[in-house]
């Protein structure tokens, strides 16, 4: 059978962070039960096209998924088991955020099927989580994880963020130490990206513009401040256990997150939800992201989008190269038929010379430096 990630969307969430531009709200209960039974409607009716797959790995995004009821999750969990064939071994990852997950909860996840759990933290400051508008304290985080712990759960993310306003290299530092010490098996760890529409980019946006020249900002970290944080997590993280697998995500040896390697890996993936993205046979579509188109119009996919060989190509290095441990060449020519020379030749040869791409043992990879400039060599790697 073909293998099979899924991602479920749930769009909602107890107050809009300052800095979020996820497709997500707040909504009362009476929406929330709405989209769960049109949630559940959609899974029935799209899951006989996939007959001849076997889910590896679900993930329940959002928004904040932990601000469903018990009965809400059992029921979409109930849904997908139904419908599709799940492998025994499937990772089940549901994003949770401090204060919206209690003992009871947590308990009744774990007994549903879901065997991983994302906490987003951000920083253990408080005044941090206070700027960024998150709902909880440190304290919250603290009794979630430590109910999740007393649950079963043996595999746990914790979300960090870097280079938030007003953040030292200090209390960055302040913010791993005390996660690592929590000992999760996983850590992402990702720079704020202050997005335009969000309180964030009206607040912050030129402070942002004076940094990009080069010049003090007021409230964002400096140029120098936001790159020794950068380079301060893989030095700290990696003396502590952690192996940084991809350009933002850290793992104890065994716990890399299956679904997100997926992705990285071009698995074929179906999103359900409101504005969810999928990728089946090298179409890309995506539900769409009006509620109210969603709750009534039958399903459909929407910007439909055939990938042609050479963004197949693309996709394939560009995504695969995220990882530390690169893009295999012997995949790389099974799946196109060619050798990655024949189609990179003179790229490759600029980027090994500048130091920022190796390909050595039956694998290309970038560099320590081209990890640190990757966006650029990203671009190089366009047809």
């Amino acid at each position: 059978m073909r293998e099979l990630e899924l991602y479920i969307h749930i769009s909602f969430c107890v107050k809009k962070c300052e800095y979020c531009d996820f497709l997500s709200a707040p909504a009362n209960p009476a929406v929330r039960q709405s989209y769960i039974d049109r949630l559940v409607e959609e899974i029935c009716s799209l899951a006989p096209d996939y007959r001849q797959y076997q889910v590896t790995s679900i993930f329940i995004g959002g928004g904040t998924p932990s601000i469903l009821d018990l009965l809400q999750i059992a029921r979409l969990m109930g849904a997908v088991s139904g419908a599709f064939h799940i492998c025994s071994d499937a990772e089940v990852t549901m994003e949770c955020n401090p204060g919206t997950l209690t003992g009871d909860k947590a308990r009744a996840l774990y007994r549903l099927g879901i065997n991983r759990l994302s906490l987003g933290l951000q920083s253990v400051k408080e005044k941090e989580l206070l700027l960024l508008g998150r709902i909880h304290s440190y304290e919250d985080f603290l009794k979630s994880y430590d109910a999740a712990r007393k649950a079963g759960f043996s595999n746990i993310n914790v979300d960090l963020m870097s280079a938030l306003p007003c953040q030292t290299v200090k209390s960055w530092e302040d913010t791993l130490r005390q996660v690592a010490m929590l000992r999760p098996e996983h850590i992402s760890a990702y720079s704020l990206i202050i997005e335009e529409g969000t309180p964030f980019y009206l607040r912050f946006h030129e402070d942002e513009m004076t940094r990009d020249r080069g010049e003090q900002p007021l409230f964002l970290p400096s140029e120098e401040d936001e790159r020794r944080m950068y380079e301060l997590t893989e030095e700290f993280l990696s003396a502590r256990g952690y192996r940084r697998y991809e350009i933002s995500n850290y793992a104890k040896p065994g716990f890399e997150c299956r679904h997100n390697i997926g992705y990285w890996t071009g698995k074929e993936y179906l999103g359900l939800g409101l504005g969810a993205s999928s990728l089946i046979d090298n179409i890309r579509f995506q539900n769409t992201n009006e509620m109210n188109v969603y709750m009534r119009r039958p399903f459909a996919r929407l910007e439909e989008e055939v990938l042609d060989r050479k963004e197949q190509i693309e996709e394939f290095m560009i995504l695969g190269l995220r990882m530390t441990d690169g893009v295999r060449r012997q995949e790389f020519s099974e799946r196109f038929g060619v050798e990655p020379e024949a189609v990179y030749g003179s790229v490759f040869q600029e980027l090994e010379e500048e130091g920022l791409l190796e390909v050595t043992n039956g694998r290309i990879v970038l560099t320590k430096r081209g990890v640190d400039v990757s966006n650029v060599v990203f671009m190089d790697l366009l047809l």
